[in-house]
């Protein structure tokens, strides 16, 4: 298993929890905003030493809320992923894990042999824009994403919906299709897009002209908001 690293105590993975995270290489998407992009494509990584990791996870247990994988899409070492999860249960801690939901059976594998407790992701619209891809792969991702949000209703999995948050895209018809899609327990979490100083993405052309929204995140709350759904921001749009 290739990773970049793991963080023992984060208070900012999972909104309002403690997680223990790990990331992650390797990704499906190219998104053009994306700040771990060299995570993504397996720039920065080696081999996970699994028995530092649980030795580590388990001298940390009573304090987290979640074991927390990210990326990266960590999906694309589902069958790795599967076996340290095991191990993780072991130990009693329940299991977060943040992809973006694109990659199908393999979610559902773990899903249905109960190795995953809460689920976080994002609602990348539109993702015409977003994914950084070409716009017939993109919609065939999207449709694939809709069916990972029907697997964690299905599975009744408690969802931290992130949305990124751009400027100059109409987003919101994408967002009412990806919220159809959700029958489980959620709350949503904006993430207004941002550059440097604070991130270094992987176009930064693209981010000049698409990141640091305002108004955006305003209107979007308040929709949000206006169709009874918990909404958090996060703290860095007022920086």
């Amino acid at each position: 298993m290739l990773i970049s690293g793991w963080k023992s105590i984060s208070m900012v993975d999972v909104h309002g929890k403690v997680t223990f995270t790990l990331w992650l290489c390797g990704c499906n998407l190219k998104c053009p905003f994306c700040h771990n992009w060299r995570v993504a494509e397996s720039k920065e990584c080696f081999p996970l030493d699994k028995k530092a990791l649980l030795e580590e996870v388990e001298t940390s247990s009573f304090l987290i809320d979640y074991f927390h994988v990210t990326g990266g899409e960590p999906l694309i070492q589902w069958k790795e992923l599967g076996g340290l999860f095991a191990q993780v249960k072991l130990l009693d801690i329940p299991i977060s894990l943040n992809s973006n939901l694109t990659i199908i059976k393999p979610l559902e594998r773990l899903v249905k042999a109960e190795l995953i407790d809460h689920i976080a992701t994002d609602l990348k619209a539109p993702p015409t824009k977003l994914y950084g891809l070409p716009e017939n792969v993109s919609i065939k991702l999207w449709k694939l994403f809709l069916k990972g949000l029907d697997v964690v209703s299905q599975y009744s999995l408690p969802l931290e919906l992130r949305i990124p948050v751009a400027k100059g895209f109409e987003a919101w018809n994408w967002i009412e299709e990806g919220l159809s899609h959700i029958s489980t327990d959620f709350y949503v979490v904006l993430n207004p897009l941002v550059g440097k100083p604070l991130t270094y993405p992987r176009d930064e052309e693209w981010c000049s002209k698409h990141c640091w929204p305002r108004k955006e995140v305003d209107n979007l709350k308040k929709r949000l908001e206006e169709l009874g759904i918990e909404v958090y921001v996060n703290s860095w749009s007022s920086q």
